[in-house]
């Protein structure tokens, strides 16, 4: 660090310490950054390609409203979304409201009442309790006459195959998979992993639809869960693939099938993926993706960092700062109420968006839990931006994600560290 950046810090109220002790964390990571550098360089070719072969124009960014019949620019970007993620078809909408309701929007368009859903990889993210059913809720599959069957994974955090193998009956429809921990201090699953589980399914029932929720994972693999099998997956714009200039939006990829049913459910039997007017979004939808690759880079980057400042003090962080990443998401066990809100206050304090606020845990909608959550975002609730959030139960691990750019993730990093240096939080003597 220069000595203009270091002044700078010190403005900002960081310690001698703190910038000492996040200089030498920073300086053994140079060559996992270039590894997460050589990734963004070929996921945004496959964007480019993409937008070339799919003749992106300047006439895509018109706005359309009404119904919006004839949407050059939202059907361009649905076919885009299909060759970069590798489905035969996609749905991108700004109707669509969040990862949630790209979720449930999924599973309700092909479940019919009398089917199963499977969770073959243990519980579902907090806010799917109440799209299932399993907390009660208007609404529910649950109410619509859709069962739920869940196999957990075994201790080490792998797959239980003869239990899936078990559970799979005549009424299974959906196996859905969530490639995130979500709220949960597991490993987040590669690619790889959940082909390798959709195989195993479909040598059982090759009908059952599988199902990933990708939210967190785009683009930080080379491949994504349909170029492996899967028939649906999806997720948020104001997550990676939005390159933090979708100001909301959702998209689902898979199968024509899958897709066309999907679009019944969003809008109208008959009437489907033809209307739904852009409103104006084409644009941002369309160069958000293009700086999604990088945008993805510069979250993964500063997990890296968070993992590696983390766990050398102490913490346990998942993953490690040396294990492969499969997400944007950084755990951190804080092991206390009063250090997830530390960390949290720290984060918010770095935002160029109220930083000035404190967060506050809250009774959030779809939680069954009060979360606590730093968010000083452009985008309401995105957290491609720096953000990071926790429920207020044990072990209060905080989940850290985004950063549009690197710099800022590292100094929201080093802006929580000092944070519990402030409080006595951490083991000063480590620093």
């Amino acid at each position: 660090m220069n000595e203009q950046l270091r002044t700078m810090y010190k403005k900002a109220g960081i310690d001698d310490a703190v910038i000492n002790f996040s200089e030498k964390c920073e300086e053994s990571l140079i060559d996992r950054f270039k590894d997460i550098d050589d990734m963004a360089a070929l996921c945004q070719m496959k964007v480019i390609l993409a937008m070339q072969k799919n003749r992106l124009s300047a006439q895509c960014f018109s706005d359309t409203s009404g119904y919006g019949y004839d949407d050059v620019g939202r059907d361009t970007l649905e076919r885009i979304y299909a060759d970069v993620f590798g489905g035969e078809d996609a749905l991108v909408r700004a109707q669509i409201t969040c990862g949630t309701h790209a979720i449930a929007l999924s599973l309700f368009s092909n479940l019919r009442p009398g089917d199963e859903l499977l969770a073959p990889a243990g519980a579902p993210y907090d806010t799917l309790e109440e799209v299932i059913g399993i907390r009660p809720s208007k609404g529910s599959l649950a109410e619509y006459g859709v069962s739920y069957r869940q196999v957990d994974l075994l201790p080490d955090g792998s797959f239980d195959y003869d239990s899936i193998k078990k559970a799979i009956n005549p009424k299974t429809k959906i196996a859905a998979i969530q490639r995130s921990k979500g709220y949960a201090m597991r490993p987040s699953f590669s690619v790889e992993q959940i082909g390798e589980l959709i195989a195993f399914i479909k040598s059982i029932r090759s009908d059952i639809i599988c199902f990933v929720d990708n939210c967190y994972g785009e683009f930080v693999e080379e491949l994504e869960p349909c170029q492996v099998g899967a028939d649906m997956m999806a997720g948020s714009l104001i997550k990676n693939p939005g390159g933090g200039l979708a100001p909301i939006g959702g998209y689902i990829v898979g199968t024509k099938d899958c897709i066309e049913n999907a679009a019944f459910r969003l809008t109208s039997p008959g009437l489907g993926r033809e209307v739904g007017a852009s409103i104006g979004v084409n644009r941002l939808f369309a160069q958000g993706l293009f700086l999604a690759p990088t945008v993805t880079a510069s979250a993964l980057k500063g997990a890296i960092f968070a993992a590696k400042v983390y766990e050398s003090l102490g913490f346990r962080v998942l993953p490690a700062s040396d294990e492969l990443r499969h997400d944007i998401i950084q755990a951190v066990e804080l092991k206390s109420p009063e250090a997830l809100r530390a960390f949290c206050e720290g984060i918010q304090s770095a935002a160029p968006v109220d930083g000035f606020v404190t967060p506050e845990p809250w009774d959030m909608p779809g939680y069954d839990d009060q979360v606590i959550m730093a968010a000083g975002a452009f985008v309401s609730g995105s957290s491609i931006e720096l953000s990071a959030d926790g429920p207020m139960r044990e072990p209060y691990s905080a989940y850290f994600q985004g950063g549009l750019t690197y710099p800022h993730a590292r100094f929201g990093i080093v802006r929580s560290l000092q944070k519990l240096y402030d409080e006595c939080l951490v083991n000063r003597e480590l620093l």
